[in-house]
């Protein structure tokens, strides 16, 4: 049995250029796992709350000092000696320690740093790769689901972005994200393959068009000015008979519609800079759904905002059938609200996003519960990312099914699909691929 020796903590940067945490976990024996924190642009209010130290003279307020000094003095004395393998109960000490119901007191931030930074050194200590420790993991934690829940490590489905707007790239969309999904691929590396070739069609088609962009989103998909939303769904349908594909067999499109940052509470509508008038939940469902049957959409993330529960429910009455509606901003990756979704018939998949919960074993507890409920997870990174691959290896060994990490136009996000690659190619030629099967 391994046990945790220490804790180191520092403030490194992400993707964007912001401070965030790194720590440190060092087993008694001496293996080392170190995890870096990722943090959102596009925030739902419900997240758990990421600390920043507010000192304007220092990183414009974004410091993350105070969430380091939080692991070195508060969390590191109070769990070292702890099992490292007992994920769950150095997490459940972690909560306990914080004490707040988002986190708030240490930090998210801190938290989830330390959180899978022991995951990582439990791997080291036991000598074998991160996903493998988590699949044990996974399998603990998912011993009472049905047993057609994939249990077995399984290298996800990527949806990719392609073109970006909204928060991700300076509102020149209203949308979020246009992606792809190679639905064709018979693996990941076949599927990795065929994104690339995507990426580059896609800015091929934009350069025809005049509006191809020098400039890329947080994520690395293009972000270039076009007429309308709809018009970058035709760039990415154009990019795909440009590559060879059949649209809706070989690939199909996937929208981060982020519909919150543009829904005003006040009067319950949806302001679209490309729609004439305000638009209620029925208005925002009826152009959804109108792209859906003239375009191959086979997935839409937070189609409706994140308290629209009505809208969630009649998206998901109309169209939760032959799409995938994910809710993002929506669920948070927590599990009260899930079961409230679950409960009400709204959406039927579900992003995981490790940050938004702040605990390894909470984000478990999240994918159980989606499992339970029949619902698709979507491992996902953030627009603030850095060279921290540990969701790969979430994904791979949590069998999850899909994975939205961002473009492959940046290094943060490359990192991610290399490691992949790499358990690919250590799970042998017989490797599961979620594929086509786990999508509607």
């Amino acid at each position: 049995m391994a046990t945790l020796r220490a804790l180191k903590a520092r403030q490194v940067l992400d993707s964007r250029g912001r401070p965030t945490v790194e720590v440190d976990a060092i087993a008694d024996g001496g293996a080392v796992g170190r995890a870096i924190v990722p943090s959102g642009a596009s925030t739902g209010r419900h997240e758990a709350l990421e600390l920043r130290d507010g000192d304007p003279g220092r990183y414009a307020g974004l410091g993350v000092g105070k969430a380091v000094e939080n692991v070195r003095a508060a969390i590191a004395p109070a769990i070292a000696g702890m099992d490292l393998d007992d994920q769950a109960a150095i997490d459940a000490a972690l909560l306990a320690l914080d004490g707040t119901p988002n986190k708030s007191k240490l930090g998210a931030n801190a938290l989830l740093g330390v959180s899978m930074a022991v995951a990582h050194a439990a791997a080291a200590a036991r000598g074998e790769e991160l996903f493998v420790h988590v699949n044990r993991l996974w399998k603990g934690r998912a011993a009472g689901l049905d047993p057609a829940v994939p249990r077995e490590p399984t290298m996800p489905l990527p949806m990719v972005n392609m073109i970006s707007g909204g928060l991700h790239a300076g509102r020149n969309l209203d949308i979020q994200d246009v992606l792809f999904i190679p639905t064709g691929a018979e693996s990941y590396s076949h599927a990795l393959e065929t994104i690339v070739a995507m990426y580059r069609a896609v800015g091929g088609v934009l350069k025809e068009l005049g509006a191809e962009s020098v400039l890329v989103g947080d994520e690395g998909g293009y972000g270039p000015k076009l007429e309308n939303d709809e018009q970058a769904l035709r760039v990415v349908v154009d990019a795909m008979l440009a590559c060879g594909l059949t649209p809706g067999v070989d690939g199909h499109i996937a929208l981060d519609v982020a519909s919150t940052h543009f829904f005003d509470p006040a009067t319950g509508s949806y302001r679209l800079s490309n729609v004439a008038r305000p638009m209620d939940s029925a208005g925002m469902v009826d152009l959804l759904a109108g792209w859906v049957d003239r375009y191959p959409i086979i997935s839409i993330e937070d189609g409706v905002a994140e308290d629209d529960w009505g809208g969630w429910k009649a998206l998901t009455d109309r169209l939760g059938d032959r799409v995938q509606l994910i809710g993002d901003d929506l669920f948070v990756t927590q599990t009260a609200r899930l079961e409230r979704g679950v409960a009400s018939g709204a959406a039927n998949a579900v992003l995981i996003k490790v940050n938004q919960v702040g605990t390894l074993t909470e984000t478990l507890d999240a994918l159980v519960l989606a499992r339970r409920a029949g619902f698709r997870p979507v491992v996902s990174a953030r627009s603030g990312e850095t060279e921290d691959a540990t969701i790969a290896d979430l994904a791979v060994g949590t069998a999850a099914g899909q994975i939205k990490i961002g473009s492959v136009a940046r290094s943060e996000r490359l990192a991610k699909y290399n490691r992949m690659l790499r358990i690919e190619e250590d799970l042998g030629p017989d490797a599961r691929f979620a594929g086509r099967g786990t999508l509607p």
